[in-house]
């Protein structure tokens, strides 16, 4: 009896034990979640808040009609998954800062949008990556249709990576584009999509405004996703993200070499201009193989980093 008692007694003790664990790690999982304490003291970043849309936006000098409420839910998405996608968007964040500056400069030279700049962070995240289709670098350019608009492209070289003419590439996308639908929204969207996608829809839909088309989901969250990182990258702090200026990846320093005979050893090639050959990949990532064969008649431009840049300065992934 004594001994069913104290047995009684100890399973009692250890079901309120349990208790009170589940009760503590419950209350532990809704304050983390809740609220992340910075390193700053009394500082807070809260997790799980919605961020207030503008009250007025546009996008390629275009407005966008926020009083739509399927305009402001896109938007609102777009908005909220970027915000919470915090490695991801910090490293767009830092990337942004190297390498818009390159961007703005074509684009403006082609009296294209600035906005545009921000497809982007949209297509790739700054980054020379390959889709699963098999588009290919910042622009994510598929082969056929940049062989076709004259970006050279086979094993040896491969202009889908080279940042100046892939983003000269998409400027002439987008200039064509715009001649034909009249706006720099379509003209951007048919940049995902395809202008065969979009002219479909126009002709079933009856309608020639981005906002009012009803189109294959990654199309129609294109545009609102650029918009988003448009409000995160100008204005980092607002969304939750407080970045350094020191914390922004620097500009590259380079200097361009001319290039038209072949080379048949890039380490080579490195060591005699003071590099090596991680640093000469990582600038002129069009150059496919460790040896080069030139078209005829053809000059190439190779950078060069210069004295100030070294290796310790780059923390990205050689492509």
């Amino acid at each position: 009896m004594i001994r069913s008692n104290i047995k009684s007694l100890a399973f009692g003790f250890v079901l309120i034990c349990l208790a009170i664990s589940v009760f503590v790690i419950n209350q532990s999982f809704k304050s983390f979640t809740r609220t992340y304490r910075a390193q700053s003291p009394g500082d807070s970043v809260v997790f799980n808040k919605p961020y207030k849309l503008p009250d007025n936006l546009s996008f390629a000098g275009e407005k966008m009609p926020l009083g739509n409420f399927d305009t402001r839910e896109s938007l609102d998405r777009e908005i909220l998954t970027s915000a919470y996608r915090h490695s991801s968007t910090i490293m767009i964040i830092k990337r942004a800062n190297r390498y818009l500056p390159v961007i703005e400069k074509i684009l403006k030279e082609n009296n294209i949008p600035d906005d545009l700049k921000y497809l982007v962070a949209a297509e790739s995240e700054f980054s020379n990556v390959v889709s699963p289709s098999g588009a290919t670098g910042f622009w994510q350019i598929m082969a056929a249709t940049g062989s076709e608009d004259g970006l050279e492209i086979n094993n040896v070289v491969d202009e889908r990576y080279h940042l100046e003419k892939s983003t000269e590439f998409a400027c002439r996308y987008f200039r064509k584009s715009y001649e034909k639908y009249g706006n720099w929204t379509l003209a951007a969207a048919s940049y995902n999509g395809g202008r065969a996608a979009i002219d479909e829809q126009i002709a079933i839909q009856k309608e020639n405004n981005y906002y009012d088309l009803l189109l294959a989901e990654e199309t129609a969250r294109y545009i609102f996703r650029a918009a988003a990182y448009k409000l995160v990258i100008s204005n980092p702090k607002e969304f939750g993200f407080d970045l350094d200026k020191s914390d922004l990846y620097p500009e590259l320093d380079y200097y361009e070499v001319k290039i038209d005979t072949a080379i048949s050893d890039f380490s080579v090639f490195a060591k005699k201009y003071g590099t090596n050959y991680k640093m000469l990949k990582f600038l002129n990532p069009w150059l496919r193989k460790p040896y080069f064969t030139p078209k005829p008649n053809k000059e190439y431009l190779i950078k060069i980093p210069s004295e100030g840049m070294r290796s310790t300065d780059i923390n990205e992934t050689v492509n």
